[in-house]
């Protein structure tokens, strides 16, 4: 009974797992186009609009590397985070008042600083190779 769960249910967690992987993806896509849509429908290009763009971009690219590698590396929703968080300052600095502005920028940075000491252990202190990365 075991053997027969870990090889049918590794499996079908997998299958769902791809399937969750390719949904987000089309969401992501579609999402896309609407925000591509809606800038030639505006007839501008306003930086909230790119940053939203790159936002998007950014929830491509830790699909593709989730469904390559099956690891999410830590540091790229960090960099969404970092990304909305612009976004949010830029759309909203004028309705803001100087504490919400000063906290988003506190965040921005303690997010920033993360990704840094992030990059640092993986350089200095990286995992150790296992017989499977051989």
């Amino acid at each position: 009974m075991g053997k027969r769960y870990i090889q049918y249910g590794s499996k079908s967690i997998k299958t769902v797992e791809h399937f969750v992987l390719f949904i987000i993806a089309i969401a992501t896509i579609v999402a896309i186009g609407q925000e591509i849509f809606h800038i030639f429908k505006v007839g501008k290009v306003a930086l909230a609009d790119l940053l939203l763009l790159f936002i998007y971009l950014e929830v491509l690219a830790m699909v593709a590397n989730y469904a390559e590698s099956g690891k999410l590396p830590v540091r790229m929703p960090l960099y969404i985070a970092i990304v909305a968080l612009a976004r949010y300052l830029i759309l909203d600095m004028k309705a803001m008042d100087d504490w919400r502005i000063l906290a988003i920028s506190i965040s921005t940075l303690i997010l920033a600083s993360t990704v840094i000491v992030i990059r640092w252990g993986q350089l200095k202190l990286p995992y150790p190779k296992s017989e499977e990365n051989l």
